[in-house]
């Protein structure tokens, strides 16, 4: 796959994503969990109507379209998701490629949206280099300046839910979260920003080190959303430079976080939506100050679910 020119986002991005997404979102549930640590709170994004933040730069990124212009991307599940929302509040002509092997939670969802669903290949990868020879605007799910300035759209909510200063700790896949997550930080001056990956798959860290995109061994998660490489030449790493902190968490753990959720709180989390979790539970980061934990999705199937959480 050779590298498509990408324009990194800007504040202005940010402002313009800021007026397409709460334009149509209510602002998602900022909690207290006293029991993962002192004046910690859980952002939910859980909550969104696709269970997953992804919606908000999928909004952004279809209101950004030129007229006429028909969307096309690829997806693990959420982004999908998000899409498929934003075509069905835009009527905007769309097209998701996901691979055979995403959750089928999510892909039996994506297609109940207005968009066209293809399914190619056996992993992300494979998914993401089909999407690009289609026709259409590609709308990477973290290549994209109006995708990572709409998952930026969680600091301007945590901007009128609570004072600074802040650590804020959220998931790695691609790095579009944790890149909006920076662009909104460097705007503030006073929130330290996290990015927990999966162990299996640290894409996002090894090109931030490296200086630029570079490739690594991908293992096996049940956190479908995590892993993957990075597309060639993609931004994220470079939005995220040294704005960030970045770590790690195994299958192990993140059950962990997935249990802790559910007796603490009631509530239901993908393995990926609960990687920060799981970094704060397993000592993975240091926490200091006032503490948001993004709790990103929710998109689990239930027999995964059941397995994540049983007892050893």
């Amino acid at each position: 796959m050779t590298a498509r020119p990408v324009r990194m986002p800007g504040p202005g991005d940010l402002d313009r994503a800021w007026q397409a997404v709460s334009a149509v979102l209510e602002p998602t549930p900022l909690i207290p969990s006293g029991g993962l640590a002192p004046d910690a709170l859980l952002k939910l994004e859980t909550f969104q109507p696709t269970g997953s933040f992804k919606a908000r730069g999928a909004l952004a990124a279809v209101a950004a379209l030129p007229e006429g212009v028909p969307a096309v991307t690829a997806s693990a599940g959420n982004h999908g998701l998000g899409m498929g929302y934003a075509a069905a509040r835009s009527g905007a002509e769309v097209t998701v490629v996901t691979s055979a092997r995403a959750s089928m939670a999510k892909i039996d969802k994506i297609g109940a949206y207005p968009v066209r669903l293809i399914l190619h290949g056996q992993t992300y990868d494979e998914a993401e280099a089909h999407a690009m020879t289609l026709p259409g605007h590609y709308v990477s799910p973290y290549n994209d300046p109006a995708v990572i300035a709409g998952q930026g759209t969680i600091g301007r909510e945590l901007d009128t839910q609570v004072d600074g200063p802040l650590t804020v700790i959220a998931p790695v896949g691609g790095g579009g979260l944790l890149a909006g997550l920076c662009l909104w930080a460097r705007e503030r001056g006073d929130v330290r920003v996290v990015g927990v990956e999966s162990a299996v798959s640290r894409g996002v860290s090894a090109s931030v080190a490296a200086g630029r995109v570079v490739e690594v061994e991908v293992g096996e998660t049940f956190a479908d959303g995590l892993p993957g490489n990075l597309e060639p030449g993609c931004v994220t790493p470079a939005v995220i430079g040294d704005t960030a902190e970045l770590t790690s968490v195994t299958d192990d753990q993140l059950r962990t976080a997935l249990r802790w959720l559910f007796h603490e709180h009631g509530l239901v989390a993908e393995g990926a939506g609960a990687a920060g979790l799981a970094a704060v539970l397993a000592g993975r980061t240091e926490v200091t100050g006032r503490t948001v934990v993004v709790v990103s999705g929710r998109n689990i199937t239930v027999p995964t679910y059941i397995d994540a959480i049983r007892e050893s």
